[in-house]
């Protein structure tokens, strides 16, 4: 008889035990209101793409008459995570997070979960080996990055016949995008032989930063005849950088980016950037539809990814009214 409790008080235990993971595995609950108070913790604002990031936000806040507390990293994973923090404390109802870095966001991701705090990760994802969508964080939403490296590559092959000796200025170490630019550009080029990455680079993201490690590279590799840059801001430095040392971009050294910025449209129309693949900036909408359908008990896929068109000779132009 003992003997028996004790199988059943073994079995009672481990049927807990599995509910209790399973509750720990559940999303905190966003209640339907009218209105919410928003957190949205933005890993920087020092280019037209991360602004225009930010501004969708704050107009469709505005739209819909909900108060939206931003923050800003400065380029600071360390103070992204205390802005993360601050955030959590000041109970907001939903947090929106775009991360510096995968690894150092994805605890507090976690922490904003034990906090009762739905999160939606935006545009730069989070390490999914600590944080999971779906079970810790609502939803990805961004571009398809693997894929954006690969559109780079596919037009740069055919715009170098095959053929080319190629700086690659890499984003941000340790970020999604830069990490996913960069395997889907070397997968795609691997196939060929004829194109050869022989220096690559963090340019941080930046222009200035782009422009110093164009120039330092351009020094050892004075045989180069083509750039990969994971953003526009970064091949608007290196176009700078190759202009200052006597090459002609566009047709000395052939340039390949990813974003489409009004500046990196304009560089296509002057014949010095030859294409860019879209990153689609303005989240806003998708990003606040995203968190009223969960509020309404909908199914929130795991990934939501935005459509990015192509610019390039043909079509810069056309687009470019519309550019930001």
């Amino acid at each position: 008889m003992k003997l028996k409790s004790a199988v059943v008080g073994l079995s009672m235990l481990a049927i807990t035990t599995v509910l209790g993971a399973a509750q720990a595995q559940e999303l905190p609950k966003l209640a339907v209101k009218s209105s919410y108070r928003i957190g949205f913790s933005q890993t920087e604002s020092d280019n037209p793409w991360r602004l225009a990031f930010s501004k969708s936000m704050q107009d469709e806040a505005k739209r819909l008459g909900w108060t939206i507390v931003e923050t800003n990293a400065g380029g600071s994973a360390a103070k992204q995570v205390a802005d993360v923090r601050n955030l959590i404390a000041q109970r907001v109802d939903a947090i929106f997070i775009s991360p510096r870095e995968e690894k150092p966001l994805a605890p507090v991701v976690l922490e904003a979960k034990k906090a009762g705090i739905p999160v939606i990760i935006i545009d730069r994802n989070v390490d999914e080996s600590i944080a999971k969508a779906g079970n810790d964080y609502i939803t990805f939403i961004g571009s398809d990055f693997v894929q954006e490296g690969k559109r780079a590559a596919e037009w740069l092959v055919k715009a170098t016949k095959k053929n080319a000796k190629i700086i690659e200025l890499e984003g941000t170490t340790g970020s999604s995008p830069a990490n996913d630019r960069k395997q889907g550009f070397h997968e795609y080029i691997k196939s060929y032989p004829g194109m050869q990455v022989i220096a690559a680079q963090t340019g941080n993201f930046t222009r200035d930063e782009g422009r110093k490690v164009m120039e330092t590279l351009l020094q050892a590799h004075p045989e180069v005849t083509a750039v990969f840059a994971h953003n526009d801001e970064m091949a608007l430095g290196a176009i700078t950088a190759l202009e200052a040392a006597g090459k002609k971009p566009g047709k000395d050294v052939i340039i390949v980016s990813i974003d489409g910025e009004k500046d990196a449209l304009n560089a296509i129309i002057a014949g010095k950037l030859g294409a860019t693949v879209e990153c689609n900036p303005r989240f806003g909408v998708k990003a606040f539809q995203t968190l009223k359908d969960f509020a309404a008990g909908k199914k929130i896929p795991l990934k939501v990814i935005n459509p990015d068109k192509f610019f390039d000779k043909n079509n810069a132009r056309k687009y470019l009214p519309d550019a930001y």
